[in-house]
């Protein structure tokens, strides 16, 4: 199914709408890995080479329109078996007995009785046979089910193109929220070593109790594991990035400098019509529309033409008369083949029924994808607001409990909640900010918006 000029002018608003506004920090770097996605990625490879195959298919069924050469030879030799007796001694001797005594010579001799038997002795031919096919409707329409299926493998490989668009851009922003998470666990453990720091020397100079400075410690040995689980899991990212790019797993991964957050606007969901997969359910009712109309017209004559060229004897001898030419017309009419194509009929007709099904129930859950991505990005970026509205109040709040912890106004147990409330607000934040742009890339991905070059 071709996708209308109109529709993909109203796709690539679509992307504007919803791209042009977005983290312009993550895109720089993303889009030449994206680009690098295209061209690398083995699993893209293979199904280019499936549309090369198919390509070759096609330019094999348009060869069968052309004509064919085949030089063919044949050697038999036997003996025995059936004969032809020919009587040709009793039929001439006589005549030429009364000859011999008119000339009163012996210029007419006796000759026997000949038998011919069926198998020839010792007798070769050898031909170059020339063929084309005159009316064969089966080539025609075989032919228009390779060219389809070149074009139905185009659209598999434009939507695997789109899932690996996706999954690059996922992995990406999967990366750099691990990083950024990363980040607000070092800043957090900087935060416990020296709230153990101050406690210790409270304890020293006999203004605290040695169980604050333990559970300072704890929530220090704390911080430090969710670190670690943090760094693991940027590496995780990042190997599955490379792997996406196919790249050395412990490639690195280029982050832009420039980290100002820009505002998503509302996005629009309400276009699914250049969704690959509804083209290739197209394409596949295609196939079947042209092998049903193959199956119609099978009782239709197929008439092909043939020219020999060659040479044929006896005991491998070659002369003038040895060569010589054959050319024939060749005509096929089927009558009966046990009602098989009658039944072909029936079953393209149940597979047409069925695929109009398949494209209706497809088309309605493509649209249903593609509402729940938009409502889902318009929740995000809720979230996100509300997460950064969190994050002020939790900063204001941990700068005043600090403040007064140093003081020796709020307890210790005031400061690690302020500092909790902190930490998690800050990786909330990070959390609903990368959501966001998942989620975009889900709703670009649902209404295929992505323009490829």
């Amino acid at each position: 199914m071709k996708t209308k000029p109109s529709n993909r002018n109203r796709t690539a608003i679509l992307a504007a709408i919803v791209w042009l506004p977005s983290f312009l920090w993550a895109q720089r770097p993303l889009d030449s890995y994206v680009h690098l996605g295209l061209k690398s990625n083995l699993a893209l490879k293979e199904k280019e080479i499936s549309l090369d195959q198919a390509k070759l298919s096609l330019d094999m069924a348009r060869s069968y329109f052309l004509p064919s050469v085949n030089v063919l030879g044949d050697y038999t030799s036997g003996k025995g078996g059936r004969n032809i007796a020919i009587p040709i001694g009793d039929l001439l001797n006589p005549v030429y007995t009364t000859l011999n005594q008119l000339t009163e010579s012996d210029a007419f001799p006796q000759v026997e009785n000949v038998s011919q038997d069926f198998f020839p002795y010792n007798f070769y031919d050898v031909r170059v046979r020339t063929s084309v096919p005159l009316i064969n409707t089966d080539l025609h329409i075989n032919r228009n089910i390779e060219k389809q299926k070149v074009e139905l493998q185009q659209y598999e490989l434009n939507a695997y193109k789109r899932q690996l668009v996706f999954d690059i851009k996922v992995a990406y922003y999967n990366y750099l929220s691990a990083r950024e998470s990363e980040k607000i666990y070092e800043s957090a453990l900087q935060l416990v070593e020296k709230n153990v720091q101050v406690n210790e020397s409270s304890m020293r100079n006999g203004a605290n109790l040695p169980a604050n400075v333990l559970r300072a410690k704890s929530e220090s040995e704390n911080v430090r594991a969710e670190l670690n689980n943090a760094r693991v899991k940027v590496i995780n990212a990042r190997n599955y990035l490379n792997f996406l790019l196919n790249r050395p797993l412990d490639a690195d991964v280029d982050v832009a400098e420039d980290t100002q957050y820009h505002e998503v606007d509302e996005p629009r969901s309400d276009l699914v019509a250049a969704r690959e997969e509804l083209a290739m359910i197209s394409k596949s009712r295609e196939i079947q529309v042209s092998s049903l109309q193959m199956h119609k017209l099978s009782r239709m004559p197929k008439v092909n033409a043939f020219l020999d060229l060659g040479a044929q004897g006896a005991d491998w001898e070659f002369y003038d008369r040895s060569k010589y030419f054959l050319f024939g017309v060749q005509l096929s009419i089927p009558v009966f083949q046990g009602f098989r194509n009658n039944l072909a009929i029936k079953q393209s007709r149940l597979a047409l029924e069925r695929t109009d099904m398949q494209l209706q129930h497809t088309r309605g859950r493509l649209e249903v994808a593609a509402t729940m991505a938009s409502n889902a990005l318009l929740v995000a970026k809720q979230n996100f607001q509300a997460a950064q509205e969190q994050l002020k109040s939790s900063r204001s709040y941990f700068n005043l409990v600090e403040k007064g912890f140093r003081q020796g106004v709020n307890s210790q147990i005031e400061f690690i909640d302020a500092r909790n409330q902190l930490t998690q607000s800050e990786l909330t934040v990070n959390l609903r900010q990368f959501e966001m742009l998942i989620a975009a890339a889900q709703l670009e991905r649902e209404t295929s918006s992505f323009i490829f070059n």
